[in-house]
């Protein structure tokens, strides 16, 4: 009989400030026809247990297009990265896994999660693993268990916000997708987003 696999929670990091964007929120953008918010968790919902979002603002507007999903803010407030997101979801979620995923990703791989929990199973001492796509590190896009937690905690105490440096403290490891079709694999401004479209129409 086929183990079954850990309970593993979403949480979708949108605590930005958008600059780059004009201050628009990129959860709320439609990069591929629908809302980041409505794809993102359209694609993954069977593969978790429970939907967060960490964002500064908008939670009545998430839940309003998305009725069980959950909203918490970073604590404490600041804009201090994916970061402070990530270990302020170890406050709010029941499960021992997470994935986290990047409000502006443009391509979520089949099966990420299944092959994110087969990494972490091989790789006992790994507390973290993250995606690359088309060999391009994009380290928001990870699975992590609740033993990182005091890793992420020592780094902002240390006003360290790097996720590649914390994540090698946690042992990290990686798995690599392929996307041909991918131009850019995040949105970080309009103009990336007009290019975006361009692309994908």
């Amino acid at each position: 009989m086929k183990k079954p696999l850990p309970l593993v929670d979403l949480v979708i990091l949108a605590g930005g400030q958008a600059v780059r964007m004009g201050g628009e929120n990129k959860l709320l953008q439609n990069f591929d026809g629908q809302p980041q918010l409505l794809k993102i968790i359209s694609q993954l919902r069977d593969d978790v247990a429970q939907c967060w979002v960490n964002s500064h603002r908008d939670h009545a507007r998430y839940q309003t297009m998305v009725r069980d999903v959950r909203c918490f803010t970073d604590a404490p407030a600041g804009f201090c990265g994916p970061l402070a997101g990530m270990r302020t979801a170890w406050s709010v979620v029941a499960a021992d896994y997470v994935l986290f995923v990047p409000c502006d990703i443009t391509w979520i791989p089949t099966r990420l999660v299944e092959q994110m929990l087969a990494q972490l199973a091989e790789q006992t001492e790994a507390r973290v693993v993250y995606a690359t796509i088309n060999g391009d590190a994009l380290y928001p896009l990870c699975l992590m268990h609740r033993s990182a937690e005091p890793v992420l905690q020592q780094h902002l105490d240390q006003q360290q916000f790097s996720l590649h440096r914390c994540f090698k403290a946690s042992g990290a490891v990686c798995v690599n997708f392929s996307n041909a079709r991918s131009v850019l694999h995040s949105i970080n401004s309009i103009a990336e987003m007009e290019i975006y479209r361009q692309s994908a129409a």
